[in-house]
């Protein structure tokens, strides 16, 4: 995938400047989770969409924020919620879910509706989890001037 997306975004005839979502498809049934790249060229004026099948007993793809730097909090969210690791990533973790849910990814088929706990469970889980555990100490310093913060964007 890197190398076909490097060509997209490199060869003058494309030029896929731009990419705009990145996410997955989990169709269920034992069948193949597929990663889906939303790429638009600024210079053409078109949109592509390109489509990676992963099996189950390898959800690994290659990261892509060399080419994209908007892919790094993209990649962590597909990361999150399909469980699908991106190769070389400069900081694959959760992102919406809590860093140490352990239930799986909540956007796969096999993900239970109701959660692998009971929702007795669930809530002394969330009670006992303190909000400071899930963030770097920058993102926690809200003391600061806002006119002085450094964004923290990459």
């Amino acid at each position: 995938n890197l190398e076909i997306l490097r060509w997209l975004r490199e060869q003058q005839d494309h030029q896929y400047d731009m990419i705009s979502d990145i996410t997955a498809v989990d169709y269920g049934a034992g069948r193949p989770i597929e990663v889906v790249y939303q790429l638009f060229s600024t210079v053409h004026k078109r949109a592509l969409r390109v489509r990676c099948e992963l099996p189950l007993n390898g959800l690994e793809i290659d990261s892509i924020v060399e080419l994209w730097s908007a892919a790094n909090w993209l990649e962590r969210e597909v990361y999150d919620l399909f469980g699908v690791t991106f190769r070389k990533h400069p900081d694959l973790r959760r992102i919406l879910m809590p860093h140490d849910y352990e239930e799986g990814h909540p956007l796969r088929k096999d993900f239970p509706l109701r959660g692998r706990f009971s929702r007795a469970e669930q809530t002394r889980r969330a009670l006992d989890q303190s909000v400071e555990h899930s963030y770097i100490a920058e993102e926690m310093d809200l003391g600061r001037d806002p006119q002085q913060a450094t964004p923290i964007i990459g």
